[in-house]
C-alpha cells in the first residue's frame, strides 16, 4: 500500500490555468449527485498544469480538468480528469477525497514562458504553451469546495489558496482520441498564471475523525 500525507495537504508551486465556456453536450461527466452550472446552454470548464514544489508536502506535476457544478444551490468544483507523476499523490487523492487521479509522464519547460506535455505510454494527453503577461498587483486569496464521489457517496473538501496572478495567453493541443480532445476545439476564454501559490487542500476535522 502506498503511503501519503494525512489531510489537509499543504501545497505550494505554480499553476497555469485556462477557462472555457462550452456547450452542455461537450461537458465531461461530473460526480454523481451534482449538476453542472449551465448558463445559456454552456458550462464552465477549467484545465490546468500544476507544478507542486517549494514547501509542498509532496513534489509532483499534475494535469487536470474540472467543471463548475452545483450541489443544490451551492457552487462546487468537480474534478473530472486528472493525471500526476506521483504514486503517493494518486493514492492519497483517490482514498482521501475521491479524486480520480491516474499516472502520466510529464515534460514541463519553464525556461521561456511555459511549454508542457503529458502522456500515458504512447498516448499524448495534451500539450500547451503559456505566455505570461501583465501581473495583477497583490496576492489573491481564493476559497472554494471540491465535490467528488468517494465510496459511492459525495465527498466535499475545502480548498484555500493564495497566489500572485498574471494574465496569460495559452494554446492547448489535444488529439481527438485523447480524453481531453475537446480542449483543442476552441480558444480559452481566459488564461492565467498563478505564481508562487500556497494551497491548503482538505479538512482538519476529517483528519481528527480518522484517528
Amino acid at each position: 500500500m502506498t503511503s501519503y500525507p494525512e489531510e489537509p495537504w499543504h501545497l505550494a508551486g505554480q499553476m497555469y490555468l485556462s477557462l472555457w465556456f462550452v456547450p452542455r453536450r461537450e461537458l465531461p461527466r461530473v460526480a454523481d449527485g451534482v449538476r453542472p452550472v449551465v448558463i445559456g446552454g454552456r458550462g464552465a470548464v477549467g484545465a490546468a498544469w500544476v507544478v507542486y514544489e517549494n514547501d509542498s508536502v509532496l513534489h509532483y506535476n499534475e494535469l487536470l480538468r474540472a467543471v463548475l457544478v452545483r450541489d443544490g444551490l451551492r457552487p462546487r468544483v468537480s474534478i473530472t480528469d486528472i493525471w500526476v507523476d506521483s504514486e503517493a499523490s494518486m493514492a492519497g487523492g483517490r482514498e482521501l477525497w475521491g479524486i480520480p487521479k491516474e499516472m502520466a509522464d510529464f515534460a514541463i519547460d519553464r525556461s521561456a514562458g511555459v511549454r508542457a506535455g503529458a502522456a500515458t505510454g504512447k498516448e499524448v494527453l495534451a500539450t500547451a504553451a503559456f505566455e505570461p503577461g501583465r501581473r495583477i498587483p497583490g496576492r489573491w486569496p481564493l476559497t472554494y469546495r471540491v465535490t467528488q464521489t468517494r465510496d459511492g457517496e459525495l465527498k466535499t473538501s475545502s480548498v484555500r489558496s493564495r497566489s500572485t496572478v498574471r494574465m496569460a495567453r495559452a494554446r492547448w493541443v489535444a488529439q481527438e482520441g485523447s480524453p481531453l480532445g475537446e480542449l483543442s476545439r476552441s480558444r480559452p476564454l481566459l488564461s492565467l498564471a498563478l505564481n508562487d501559490f500556497t494551497i491548503r487542500f482538505g479538512d482538519v476535522l476529517e483528519q481528527a475523525a480518522r484517528r
